[in-house]
């Protein structure tokens, strides 16, 4: 037959290994995930571009109304739609977004133009302003005229911006903002590449409007906030979330370890000492962690240790049947090996002697082989749902020769017991009282919930140094007389299947029985 072969499970360490490290990497994963936090940062980055560019051209609106002809503004703003109108405030909200906007390439070079020499003289007055505000927020600021010619801010005065989309849009009375690649005068550290966002640089354009019309454009831009930069500027918080997240893994590692892993490998150890017939394995576990665990051990160990006992009971009984089979059969065969062997020099008398023995050591098998019998019924009966009372199983069990069965009290009080089985238990008692020299056998019930039934006899009783024997099987002090020593275990296991209790009791005369049953609530 050819040998399957053993499919590959991994051990309960390695799966525990494994899910700690999973703990443990999920933080560092995460860093390599923070689309949605770049994403606040760019969006964090345009709102602040859009206040700081609001303030300046609230500033250049000014100076445009107090110095500037209207035949200088640029084209006329779209009107607002009807449901806008009435309303006071109009907000600009951040609305990149760095997985839907597509990143455009490095802002197109300026071209030659010539400024409106009415609003170039206004651009003196905000180039320091401009310088100033670009110091503090690290952003870069033009300010253009209606034509889309830089009048204030860096090194592009007088140069035209005109063709930039997002400035073309703002020239048109409309708010833009764009992302673009970003033109680095230096490498970028390895660190940063993880993050998408040092590798663009936002541009936001805002018309300036006076009486309706484009009075210029505020034009801005800033590289986003970097995510590790900031990640580094937390990084006393993020080594206490670390440690944290360190000490939590450990602590997990050492409860699964303590309440799983340890009893589970304890048991293990259990099982293979008790296969190898280590009587002492067959105790309770030093730890069970977990009450499932607690109740696996103790199931197992109580399945070890009644099958530790039958396997003892069973080795017990073999050694008990063998010997009182063998007396009998020696006795028989013997009688037989006579009888044959003697020819016609036998008398009658001693013929008719050796013919006696050989039928009483049969009837003495027979009896052994009914009795045995009678114990493996007892000890695979199955307790059902059928009731029985004294007083019916007395009235199944006939007359009985050697002495009188009597019930005093509780007759008719039902306990959980088959009537067939009953009249085996009392008749087991019966008879082992009769062996001892009865002549009144008593019966008493009482309870309900469970039965509690008392059987006396007025025969020789029990010795002090047979009580502790005489449930045990094949334990008799009446061989002599046909005795088995099966009688009292029969009974024995008869009650425990009926998951009831036996026990002998003390009595001033004759022996007293103690049996407890289920009862009929």
């Amino acid at each position: 037959m050819r040998r399957v072969r053993d499919k590959w499970r991994p051990r309960l360490g390695f799966v525990v290994l494994v899910i700690l490290l999973t703990v443990l990497a999920l933080p560092l994963a995460g860093l390599f995930f923070f689309r949605v936090y770049e994403n606040q940062l760019i969006r964090q980055t345009e709102g602040e571009l859009i206040g700081q560019g609001a303030v300046i051209a609230a500033a250049f609106a000014a100076e445009v109304r107090a110095a500037v002809p209207a035949s200088s503004l640029g084209a006329t703003v779209p009107e607002r739609p009807a449901s806008e109108r009435s309303e006071r405030l109009h907000p600009i909200e951040p609305g990149l977004d760095l997985a839907l906007d597509p990143i455009l390439p490095p802002r197109p070079a300026s071209t030659s133009g010539v400024p409106d020499p009415a609003l170039a003289a206004l651009g003196p007055k905000f180039s320091g302003v401009l310088d100033i505000a670009q110091q503090s927020t690290l952003a870069g600021f033009r300010l253009l005229d209606p034509s889309g010619v830089v009048i204030a801010g860096g090194s592009e005065v007088g140069r035209s911006l005109a063709g930039v989309e997002e400035v073309r849009d703002a020239l048109a009375g409309q708010y833009a903002s764009r992302l673009r690649s970003r033109i680095r005068d230096r490498p970028t550290p390895p660190l940063y590449s993880v993050s998408r966002g040092t590798m663009l640089r936002i541009f936001v354009a805002m018309p300036v409007v006076v009486d309706d019309r484009v009075a210029g454009v505020v034009y801005m831009s800033r590289t986003p906030s970097n995510v590790v930069k900031h990640l580094y500027g937390e990084r006393g918080k993020l080594a206490l979330a670390a440690i944290a997240i360190l000490a939590a893994t450990l602590m997990i590692a050492f409860v699964f370890i303590r309440t799983v892993s340890r009893p589970m490998y304890e048991l293990m150890d259990r099982t293979a000492r008790i296969a190898a017939g280590d009587r002492d394995a067959i105790r309770p576990l030093s730890h069970h962690g977990t009450r499932e665990m607690a109740e696996l051990a103790g199931a197992f160990l109580d399945m070890a240790r009644k099958l530790q006992a039958r396997s003892d009971t069973i080795r017990t009984f073999a050694t008990h049947v063998s010997h009182e089979l063998k007396s009998p059969l020696t006795a028989i065969q013997g009688a037989a090996e006579l009888l044959r062997d003697s020819d016609d020099g036998m008398d009658a008398a001693t013929r008719a002697r050796f013919h006696a023995n050989i039928v009483a050591d049969t009837e003495r098998l027979n009896g052994l082989v009914r009795r045995l019998i009678e114990l493996a019924r007892a000890e695979n009966t199955v307790s059902g749902g059928e009731t029985a009372s004294l007083a019916e199983t007395v009235s199944t069990l006939g007359t009985e020769p050697r002495l009188a069965i009597e019930i005093e009290a509780g007759g008719d009080i039902r306990f959980r017991m088959s009537a067939e089985n009953a009249a085996i238990l009392l008749r087991n008692l019966a008879d082992n009282s009769a062996r001892h020299g009865a002549k009144h056998f008593r019966l008493a019930a009482s309870g309900t919930g469970t039965v509690t039934i008392l059987a006396d006899d007025d025969g020789n009783g029990v010795p002090p140094e047979n009580r502790a024997k005489i449930f045990e099987p094949f334990f008799t002090t009446r061989r002599d007389s046909g005795g088995t020593g099966l009688g009292l275990g029969i009974v024995a296991a008869l009650v425990k299947s009926h998951d009831g209790a036996v026990a002998l009791a003390d009595s001033a005369s004759g022996a007293r029985f103690v049996i407890t049953l289920p009862g009929v609530a």
